[in-house]
């Protein structure tokens, strides 16, 4: 197939989340929002997995996410699971400014991030569950780089790919990759031609009858 980080980018989190429910893959998460800048974004997942606590004694000190920055290629997205409930950003503008420097796509946060208005200011996108000023320094700390993360109700894994906009983040697996990506072709086609009906005068009605019900269905 073609590239797909390229074929991925033609579509938005809409388009993706049809061809995983098609598909019989969980679909796109919801709920998580884009605070900094409204851009669409897509690439390959970069892990990371926080706890509540502190580090055990004799762990590496190091700051969370810099790893996954560090170890990141351009265009990837960074994709954090902080959902122990307590308020403490998984992210912050450090972060923000380290992955705009490496070229990064994006982050997304199962918990809340900072430095929002510092991130938007960078055009760097943030997607996460909320917004606070609360640090993560003795109250949470990341325990796994690489490893699988829980995003809403998806298992997410690195190497993953993912489309996030202001609708929600698809999260689609390595594996499945090509069969999503001509799924989504297929959806986005039948959407694009039901519209043209639409605006060449066909009552809505009639345009959205029987053949948008079943568009998930198999061809």
């Amino acid at each position: 197939m073609d590239d797909p980080l390229s074929s991925l980018a033609a579509f938005d989190s809409c388009a993706i989340s049809d061809a995983l429910d098609r598909l019989k893959i969980t679909p796109a998460v919801t709920g998580l929002r884009a605070l900094t800048v409204a851009r669409r974004i897509s690439g390959r997942v970069r892990t990371v997995r926080l706890t509540a606590g502190t580090p055990p004694e004799g762990a590496p000190s190091r700051h969370l996410c810099t790893a996954a920055v560090d170890r990141a290629d351009a265009g990837d997205v960074i994709v954090v699971e902080q959902s122990t409930g307590i308020d403490a950003a998984a992210w912050g503008g450090i972060l923000s400014n380290a992955a705009c420097r490496a070229k990064l796509s994006g982050v997304i946060i199962e918990g809340p991030a900072r430095d929002i208005d510092e991130a938007a200011d960078l055009g760097f996108p943030v997607f996460a569950r909320s917004a606070t000023a609360r640090t993560a320094r003795g109250r949470v700390y990341e325990t796994e780089t690489g490893g699988p993360v829980t995003i809403g109700e998806t298992r997410v894994e690195e190497g993953d790919y993912v489309v996030a906009d202001r609708s929600g983040c698809a999260f689609i697996p390595a594996a499945q990759i090509a069969a999503v990506i001509e799924a989504a072709r297929g959806i986005a086609a039948r959407e694009a031609a039901i519209t043209a009906e639409v605006l060449s005068g066909t009552p809505i009605s009639q345009a959205m009858g029987a053949n948008y019900e079943h568009m998930l269905e198999s061809k």
